[in-house]
């Protein structure tokens, strides 16, 4: 999984889930070689690599044996962790289609690893409890429709998407989208407590906490739920309920695409070309899961960009762990916590490969970014469920 052996990083975790879902025990070798996987030597998967066109080398037991010895030495910043079962995978989407495409799922897609489409009716349900890992994109969980309303508020799209998630809220026992979305957000809260996995990215990521955070005040202008916000929110805001943000002031400006402070989509001043963000590096053997998280063939990933682009460090609580980082203004683009029993990672931007993805822009082709750095990452949390916990060393 090194830069230059590897032909397509993002199917050979793909690889990796189907030996998983084979009922075969994958390890995953931490900083070796950019972060190889070790697979039985079955016939089976070796046909699968030469069909989805992942390079892979057969070794003998003696060479992995000796492997496996280099890395556990104390010397090496490595580590070989045990993956045991095909997690399974949740995406929360609506079923109607947006005009804006989903990274995750297209990596899914192009990985071949098969997931879930939830929604709301799902989630208040209980039916997240079915699964191990959730993932959470461009959404809106404060019931002000992504903000979209100053630039689109006359498209059809926007009409329509309004229409549905109202009548979804009716549907539901509802009065407000706003109230329906803070129950999806709590049982989110609640799934992660109690011990799943959540990986969110762009919008999903500062709005699901900017909704925690409001629970029980009106944040929303009357374009979006009917009646005027509540007066003097911002000073009833609650950032004790959220997962990883604190202090933010929220905007106020319901023509405005933005949430609130967290977000650095509007402050950030640095050129395309410029825009890079490190991986910090971690103890292999002492810190196993912003390892496995981090795990990658360079250190410096493209920057990319989303209506949540980054997150403001001053925004950060310090018990979040930020795991990469633009070395300019030091914006965080990748974070990780723990939550009760469960664990969650945020990572801004909308597509890793499209660096201003607007609306309407057509989909990434990923056949043509099959060594993804940034694809990469998302594919980490993928298979991070999957791994034998270890106790962590404090």
């Amino acid at each position: 999984m090194d830069e230059t052996s590897q032909k397509d990083h993002l199917k050979a975790y793909g690889i990796t889930f189907y030996s998983l879902q084979k009922g075969q025990k994958v390890k995953w070798l931490l900083n070796y070689r950019g972060g190889s996987f070790l697979l039985e030597n079955i016939e089976e998967f070796r046909n699968e690599c030469t069909i989805r066109g992942v390079s892979y080398e057969v070794i003998s037991d003696t060479e992995a044996l000796s492997i496996l010895e280099e890395i556990s030495s104390p010397s090496q910043n490595m580590e070989a962790v045990i993956l045991e079962k095909a997690p399974k995978i949740a995406v929360y989407s609506p079923k109607s289609s947006q005009p804006w495409d989903d990274a995750v799922t297209l990596v899914l897609q192009y990985a071949e690893i098969p997931y879930e489409t939830v929604y709301d009716e799902e989630v208040l349900k209980e039916k997240l409890l079915l699964y191990e890992w959730l993932h959470l994109h461009h959404e809106d969980f404060t019931g002000q429709y992504g903000k979209f309303y100053g630039a689109f508020r006359l498209a059809p799209w926007y009409i329509e998407n309004k229409k549905k998630s109202e009548l979804l809220a009716k549907k539901l026992g509802y009065h407000k989208v706003s109230e329906q979305k803070l129950d999806v957000a709590l049982k989110i809260r609640d799934y992660v407590i109690g011990g799943g996995f959540m990986f969110a990215m762009c919008s999903a990521t500062d709005s699901f906490d900017i909704t925690l955070a409001a629970e029980g005040i009106d944040i929303c202008e009357s374009m979006f739920d009917g009646d005027p916000s509540e007066s003097n929110y911002q000073n009833k805001i609650d950032f004790s309920r959220t997962f990883a943000f604190k202090d933010f002031i929220l905007e106020r400006n319901p023509t405005i695409y933005e949430f609130s402070s967290i977000d650095m989509t509007r402050k950030r001043k640095i050129l395309k070309a410029e825009d890079y963000f490190e991986l910090k590096e971690f103890s292999a053997k002492w810190d196993m899961v912003p390892t496995m998280l981090c795990q990658n063939h360079t250190q410096l990933v493209k920057g990319f960009m989303g209506q949540t682009t980054s997150y403001d460090s001053n925004s950060i609580k310090p018990i979040i762990l930020v795991m990469g980082r633009n070395n300019i203004n030091g914006e965080a683009r990748y974070i990780h916590g723990v939550k009760g029993k469960g664990m969650f990672t945020f990572y801004g931007g909308h597509d890793p490969e499209d660096y201003q993805h607007r609306v309407g822009d057509p989909k990434t082709e990923l056949e043509l970014h099959p060594n993804s750095p940034g694809y990469r990452l998302i594919l980490n949390n993928v298979l991070f469920p999957a791994a034998k916990k270890k106790k962590q060393k404090t």
